[in-house]
């Protein structure tokens, strides 16, 4: 069995195609949807994925600012910059990229974002809402790999899914949208004696530790969807995800790649996100 391989690239360039005519519609009205990043620091994979965002945004006609500030921004300072994009109304979306600076409480950041621009879905509202089946927004990359779960034709409903990781970015909502979708979900982190007794039931496996290559093929149920969430730079400057490709990719029936996985469906989620923020605003006004 040679896994089919599960395509970031293509699947998030015919959702971001989707997205053009809502953008053109939404301009028909006065608004252009708008997305504001503020990237604190010169942290060098932040500032990446920041511009691959901004230029994500501006190829399909929605507006993007990019507030960039230095290492030492105050967390006053930075709480005053997210409430005045607060009240901005070109603003539909604000993205505080993360990790921040030790000297600065992210979740307190993340608290100050109003909860109709957080796009992130990282604002306890978002999250509770999440909880409950209702979710005003997904969190970006839970979002994109449930599209890519379901661009395989997965039955997700009575199957098998196990969650590593267990962060409020990626695997607790994760396990959230696969319990909303009927599957039996299982969230194992560092913690979890015998991993591989969990990972080898899953029919659907959702991996994001950050640990280059831990699961190997041995851990792995045959057949087995397989969602490489984590992106790793190795001594040699080449990423590699948290699965080992090369080896799970003979056992299981789909795989992502990394990179060309789950990162740009990533930032495809974030401007659907932005777009039916500023969808929204039409009825707010």
């Amino acid at each position: 069995m040679t896994a089919r391989i599960i395509d970031g690239v293509a699947l998030s360039a015919k959702t971001r195609q989707a997205l053009t005519p809502r953008v053109q519609a939404l301009k028909e009205q006065g608004i252009t949807p708008g997305l504001a990043v503020i990237l604190v620091g010169e942290d060098p994979a932040s500032a990446v994925y920041v511009r691959n965002k901004v230029a994500a945004c501006e190829k399909i006609g929605m507006h993007s600012w990019l507030d960039q500030q230095p290492e030492d921004l105050t967390e006053k300072a930075l709480l005053e910059r997210v409430q005045q994009l607060n009240v901005d109304p070109a603003i539909h979306g604000i993205l505080v990229q993360l990790p921040l600076p030790k000297h600065i409480d992210a979740h307190r950041v993340i608290e100050t974002i109003a909860a109709h621009k957080d796009v992130d879905g990282f604002h306890v509202s978002n999250a509770g809402l999440l909880m409950t089946g209702q979710p005003l927004f997904i969190p970006c990359t839970p979002y994109g790999v449930m599209k890519m779960i379901e661009s395989e034709g997965v039955n997700i409903r009575g199957a098998v899914a196990c969650v590593v990781g267990a962060s409020n970015i990626v695997g607790k909502p994760m396990a959230m949208l696969l319990l909303a979708q009927g599957a039996t979900v299982t969230v194992c982190n560092s913690k979890t004696r015998d991993l591989a007794a969990h990972t080898r039931m899953a029919d659907i496996l959702v991996v994001a530790t950050g640990r280059p290559a831990m699961i190997k093929a041995d851990m792995v149920k045959p057949g087995a969807v397989v969602i490489d969430v984590g992106i790793n730079r190795m001594p040699d400057g080449k990423l590699c995800g948290d699965v080992d490709f090369e080896e799970v990719k003979k056992i299981a029936s789909s795989i992502t790649p990394v990179p060309g996985g789950v990162g740009p469906m990533t930032i495809a989620m974030l401007l659907v996100n932005t777009v039916e923020a500023a969808e929204r605003s039409l009825t707010a006004n």
